[in-house]
């Protein structure tokens, strides 16, 4: 394989918070000796039905009453809005909660996380919400989390940011973010990713692989995300087609591919947190709050059509700079052939994305309710946080242009 490029970074890098981690099949069992050693009385938050509907639901209460711990239940149901959040905190925080499991697939962990953070100071989350929210400053503490991902996707295990929303004309995307946040523990478990059916598997799929793409070419990448990001996407290169096609309950059949991207949706939670997005999400936030459309969903419809834009608009503006050539060594990562010349390992790249989106059945935007009449408003809601680290600054024709293109 050719030689990563040079890195935009000029040698100096900052790398935050990261969680303790348990990676590995079986690793499930070693949450109540985790969790007794951090407090005696845990709130477990955990999605509605998937995990809880598994035996390994019965046998963790089992495990935890054995390690005689106190237990509080919640669950989170969809994308957790900011009064999920609060009414949960006015819940619980007389309980005297030592410590937080968050058990689920991104939304359950982001309310977690968020729980986790408020607890102790009873604060609504308003008042730390990134933009829409009233601008306070975190004092902290949290209780300590504990962050179980039962899905392949948005690797909010290892971020220090819970992304809540309201959706409708008002509605918005946006996160409660410190690194005081960061999970204390992340359990990563690739038998819990058995019982996931296809569409979860493709749209969370495509969200890690958007994550690690974004990040590797961002204008905040390290040595240690560069790492991270390419190694992520050859693991996702190998595991998520197939996974797709074998779909749940593979069991030891599958296990090697849920491994995989388990292990892709890690790194891309951790190259997120210390190397920012772009685009992709720049757009994902303000296509979730507009529309009923799943985050992954949207990452996936996008990604083609924004690399493409991206690439187009280094190629004009900026040549010389390390995007083009980053865009091409993710191009030969993910299709497995390093020896392709810069701009051959580009036109593969966009085209893998684009065949990916659609061998795994991932809808245009249209399909999810965007408009043409809709778009002013999507662009206008894009120049978030996100947009701050895409490798070139896209104009709001082009950024227009891609979301036409994604329809």
């Amino acid at each position: 394989m050719a030689p990563p490029p040079a890195a935009p970074w000029a040698g100096a890098f900052t790398l935050g918070r990261l969680p303790a981690v348990e990676f590995g099949r079986g690793r499930v069992a070693r949450i109540p000796s985790i969790v007794a050693g951090l407090g005696r009385r845990a709130l477990l938050v955990t999605g509605g039905r998937s995990f809880r509907s598994t035996p390994a639901w019965p046998a963790l209460l089992a495990a935890l009453a054995g390690e005689g711990l106190e237990t509080r239940e919640m669950t989170v149901v969809g994308e957790p809005s900011p009064r999920l959040v609060d009414e949960a905190v006015a819940r619980f925080a007389p309980d005297g909660i030592d410590v937080v499991v968050g058990i689920g697939g991104g939304s359950v962990l982001d309310a977690a996380k968020a729980i986790a953070g408020l607890l102790v100071t009873g604060r609504s989350v308003m008042d730390h919400l990134e933009v829409v929210g009233r601008g306070l400053p975190y004092a902290g503490p949290a209780v300590p989390l504990v962050a179980v991902p039962t899905t392949a996707g948005t690797g909010s295990e290892a971020t220090k940011n819970a992304v809540l929303s309201e959706r409708g004309p008002a509605g918005f995307k946006r996160s409660f973010r410190d690194d005081r946040l960061v999970a204390a523990v992340a359990v990563v478990d690739p038998d819990l990713l058995d019982t996931c059916g296809r569409e979860l598997i493709a749209a969370d799929g495509m969200d890690a692989v958007t994550q690690l793409l974004e990040a590797y070419v961002s204008t905040g990448a390290g040595p240690t995300t560069d790492a991270l990001a390419l190694a992520g996407l050859a693991a996702a290169r190998d595991a998520l087609l197939p996974w797709h096609v074998a779909g749940p309950g593979g069991g030891e059949a599958t296990a090697p591919l849920r491994e995989r991207m388990a292990f892709a949706a890690f790194a891309s939670g951790v190259c997120l947190a210390h190397a920012g997005l772009g685009s992709v999400h720049g757009l994902a936030a303000p296509l979730g709050a507009a529309l009923p459309v799943p985050h992954g969903v949207a990452c996936g419809a996008v990604l083609a059509a924004a690399t493409e834009a991206n690439i187009a608009a280094l190629a004009d503006r900026d040549p010389g700079g390390p995007g083009l050539a980053r865009y091409a060594q993710a191009g030969r990562v993910l299709v497995d052939e390093p020896r392709l010349d810069d701009a051959a390992a580009r036109e593969a790249l966009v085209s893998a994305l684009r065949a990916w989106t659609g061998r795994l059945g991932i809808e245009g935007l249209a399909a999810r309710g965007l408009t043409s009449a809709l778009v002013p408003e999507v662009v206008a809601g894009a120049r978030g946080g996100s947009m701050r680290t895409n490798p070139v600054v896209l104009t709001d024709a082009e950024i227009a242009e891609v979301l036409a293109r994604s329809m």
